[in-house]
């Protein structure tokens, strides 16, 4: 089957679209988690353990993180990291990173280029979305500190959607200065 004309210039635009979506829905649709325990599913499998990890890893680096730069906060047992005026957040399973490293694994197995360099381009890959996951994490605590009602528009809505816009950066940089160079070698 051809590629329509008018779309060919779209074509990695169009793959990077369907491949997230793809991902996002079958992870959406597979992985089961309750919002305010530890216990994660699979087809009903209980793979909580990278979960559990994680999300205590990450409180720990963000509470550390916070706390070098002067927010004076705590770090208390079922990762929740608060502030003395009680304002704080909670660091749960969905927290943790590990779906959009998901998500970008699948994009880049079906990205154009070689294994070659998929193999050191995707742990680069998975490192810029746990910095940039520690950073979300980071910088969320910190503007709740004296405004908890920003929590909303910040979680759900402004770094959402820069981790996909995150994301997508990465993948165009793959496409831009490694799949292409491959091919024109």
């Amino acid at each position: 089957m051809q590629f329509p004309e008018k779309l060919k210039s779209y074509k990695g635009t169009i793959f990077f679209v369907v491949a997230l979506l793809a991902a996002h829905f079958f992870w959406k649709f597979t992985v089961i988690g309750d919002e305010n325990g530890d216990q994660v599913q699979f087809f009903g499998l209980n793979i909580s353990q990278p979960f559990i990890f994680m999300s205590a890893h990450i409180a720990k680096i963000s509470d550390a993180i916070l706390n070098f730069f002067g927010f004076k906060t705590t770090l208390y047992p079922g990762n929740i990291i608060r502030y003395e005026n009680n304002n704080g957040v909670y660091v749960i399973w969905g927290c943790t990173g590990i779906k959009q490293t998901f998500i970008f694994t699948v994009i880049m197995i079906f990205a154009r280029g070689s294994w070659k360099n998929k193999l050191w381009y995707m742990p680069l890959g998975w490192l810029c979305i746990y910095l940039f996951n520690v950073f979300r994490i980071v910088v969320i605590t910190a503007f709740i500190k004296d405004h908890p009602e920003w929590f909303t528009f910040l979680h759900e809505h402004l770094f959402k959607y820069l981790f996909y816009v995150m994301i997508f950066f990465i993948w165009v940089y793959w496409e831009e200065k490694i799949a292409e160079k491959e091919e024109k070698q």
